[in-house]
């Protein structure tokens, strides 16, 4: 059952609880905005009776998914992630962020930062660390690629997405960056899903490769559970049999989350396609489909990328998607999400 309180009731609501469920395993709580969901073990029928007879419950849920805290019914309006306090994923308009698919030095991030801003962006991507198919593959510039991330943030005010691939390096990650992502390989890596729960950043979670729409889902709920709310959900393609696309771009995912939970969703259809000339209409086709923003691979110079530069968008194919975007979301009385004006150096 998930109960729906009011957040300033969170120490009694705690103390009820603690007192009807003395062995409170599977119990959880979030805070989202000004309302506390915490998911209690069973039916607890008179549990909820007696919070809401004593004006701690606003409502409860029983008819949720195996996933309540992301469940829509939680928070019906839908959730809105703020990154890095310029910018938000979430409601009526759409997101972009942009950036490099891997960081290769601080003239290539420097200008990719500047093309994503030109572009519409508001936040920016870039890979420091980088899970390789094959270990003979550039696997990113580690720590060195976190410090120029930070650099080029402290310079435009664009806060910084980039990957987190172990629990081990959770803190450093979020020393650096402003979004900590979950790539689709470590989807369910329960404990870097619990450690990033716990790391007071927003969490981009991309979706694993190979999960149904219900694990991704609950690979969410980790992190939620954890304490944490502020889950950017990113479909970035599955594996299938088809071998024409690097992944096939699964859109019709995108309608479902979006009515199974409140969480906010973005596509990735730079990494779900895997060729440049592919990203256009599939990045159309997902805000058509109700997406709330796009991650894309942009470089100044693809032809150099040290990694999935096929994918990449070049400084022209950049800008003529974002005036194609707006059409698209004008046509559906939406708009591109601004970044809120401040100076640079301040995006945290």
């Amino acid at each position: 059952m998930l109960l729906v309180c009011r957040a300033v009731d969170e120490d009694a609501v705690r103390e009820r609880i603690h007192a009807r469920v003395p062995t409170p395993h599977g119990t959880t709580m979030c805070r989202i905005g000004d309302q506390l969901l915490v998911h209690v073990p069973g039916d607890q029928l008179a549990l909820a009776d007696e919070m809401h007879e004593s004006g701690l419950l606003l409502r409860a849920v029983t008819d949720h998914s195996g996933a309540p805290l992301t469940d829509r019914e939680a928070v019906p309006p839908g959730s809105i992630v703020e990154l890095g306090g310029s910018a938000t994923v979430g409601g009526v308009d759409f997101a972009l962020i942009a950036g490099p698919c891997a960081v290769e030095s601080y003239e290539q991030l420097s200008a990719s930062a500047a093309m994503a801003r030109a572009g519409g962006a508001v936040a920016l991507r870039g890979g420091a660390y980088k899970p390789r198919s094959s270990p003979y593959s550039f696997q990113g510039l580690g720590d060195q690629g976190l410090r120029i991330m930070a650099e080029v943030r402290a310079e435009t005010g664009l806060p910084v997405v980039t990957e987190v691939v172990d629990a081990a390096t959770v803190e450093l990650v979020a020393e650096h960056a402003d979004v900590l992502q979950i790539g689709t390989r470590n989807a369910q890596n329960f404990s870097l899903l619990k450690a990033v729960g716990q790391a007071g950043r927003p969490v981009l979670l991309k979706r694993g490769f190979g999960c149904t729409v219900g694990e991704w889902l609950q690979a969410a709920e980790y992190v939620l559970a954890a304490g944490n709310p502020d889950v950017v959900l990113c479909e970035r393609g599955i594996r299938s049999f088809e071998p024409a696309t690097r992944f096939t771009l699964d859109l019709s995912a995108v309608a479902v989350v979006k009515h199974l939970s409140h969480l906010p969703v973005i596509v990735d259809p730079s990494h779900g396609t895997g060729h440049r000339h592919l990203v256009k209409p599939l990045a159309l086709a997902a805000a058509a489909v109700g997406a709330d923003g796009l991650l894309v691979d942009i470089h100044p110079e693809p032809a150099t990328a040290l990694c999935d530069g096929d994918q990449a968008l070049d400084r022209d194919r950049w800008f003529d998607l974002a005036t194609a975007l707006r059409d698209v979301l004008a046509s559906l009385g939406r708009d591109l999400t601004l970044r809120e004006p401040e100076s640079a150096g301040q995006a945290r």
